[in-house]
């Protein structure tokens, strides 16, 4: 069977090792020396200047959301992971949804002064299978209205744009670290801001708002990644040059030998260093989404609609009208991509697709 993605995971005796530091220390959480380890080590890797690791992907997003969104209207992209405008709802804000670029597929910027009002308090922006937003227009319009910007970065590990990480970009950039993610902690994530008080938020948030063991800053909740999670990370560090290069090799299998002239690709933005995380392809119709999602299923391969539904369609945060989004949504499929992909599987899988074309 051939899934979209599989778990990279690293020799189980380098991950035994690192466990066994914790186990020696009897100090599984509350930010032990693996999780800051990993922290530091993340910064060098990442050229960044700061990181506050986290036991998911989602609790950065609502974290960011309680600090900046002040329970007002944010203006969002509809085609994005649920956790992305549902993290707006469970934070009590308003999700005012944007459509999308058709070829880059993140959130239009040109749309986005239209869609400000007086409520509006922050945009929340995905950069799209690592793809980037246009992050020097949205800053220009976040400083023209007073806005603060949250970057959904969770695909963005490893990429930069104009030299810099992504996760420099914005108040507030956020990232997962899942199972299914590049560089993983088993479950996890993290939170980036460049200025200090804001960061300092950040910190005593994830951790109940502690000032030390008898005083507390502020409000928090339990946003902490443990050492069992920290010692995956570490594990998994020193692979990411080949998880990369690796990826890079499929991905340009991809672009090599299925039929460009009946499927249409991401485009990447341009300036930007990519980290080969997902490849999307785009059909003419949903029907022939449909019928080649068949194909590959009744072979045993079962590729995912990323992302499927559009987000301004689910119940519970019911927005406007988004064409393109919309459009997109239903005709986009994820082909597999993950480390351990042999070339008699690639050749299935671009065969099967351009015989049903």
């Amino acid at each position: 069977m051939i899934t979209v993605t599989k778990t990279f995971l690293p020799p189980i005796n380098e991950y035994n090792k690192q466990v066994q530091r914790a186990w020696d220390k009897q100090w599984l959480t509350n930010r032990g020396e693996l999780v800051l380890e990993l922290e530091e080590k993340l910064k060098n890797y990442l050229n960044i200047s700061n990181i506050i690791t986290t036991n998911n992907g989602t609790v950065p997003l609502q974290i960011a959301l309680k600090l900046l969104g002040n329970q007002g209207e944010i203006i969002t992209t509809p085609f994005s992971y649920v956790a992305t405008a549902a993290a707006i709802v469970w934070e009590n804000c308003t999700p005012i949804f944007v459509d999308i670029h058709p070829k880059y597929l993140t959130i239009d910027e040109t749309k986005i002064e239209a869609a400000i009002t007086n409520k509006t308090t922050a945009i929340l922006a995905t950069h799209v299978f690592g793809n980037p937003c246009n992050v020097e227009v949205i800053e220009m319009i976040a400083q023209k209205h007073n806005l603060k910007v949250i970057y959904d970065a969770a695909h963005a590990f490893g990429v930069t744009y104009k030299g810099k990480s992504l996760f420099d970009y914005g108040d507030i950039s956020t990232c997962s670290f899942h199972a299914t993610k590049l560089f993983h902690t088993g479950e996890g994530g993290a939170m980036f801001a460049k200025d200090p008080d804001l960061y300092h938020k950040m910190f005593y948030s994830h951790n109940f708002g502690h000032e030390g063991s008898l005083s507390f800053y502020g409000l928090g909740i339990n946003g902490k990644l443990s050492e069992l999670q920290a010692a995956m990370g570490l594990s998994i560090l020193p692979y990411m040059d080949m998880i990369f290069s690796e990826r890079k090799i499929i991905v340009e299998y991809y672009n090599s030998n299925l039929d460009l002239s009946k499927i249409q690709l991401l485009k990447l933005r341009e300036y930007t260093n990519w980290n080969y995380s997902y490849f999307p392809i785009i059909f003419n119709s949903e029907s022939k989404l449909l019928k080649i999602e068949k194909v590959l299923n009744d072979n045993q391969i079962f590729p995912r609609r990323y992302f499927y539904p559009s987000l301004n369609t689910v119940e519970y945060m019911k927005g406007d009208l988004m064409i393109v989004s919309e459009s997109i949504a239903s005709r986009i499929l994820c082909l597999p991509l993950y480390i351990g992909l042999s070339i008699e599987e690639l050749q299935k899988i671009v065969s099967l697709i351009n015989e049903n074309l």
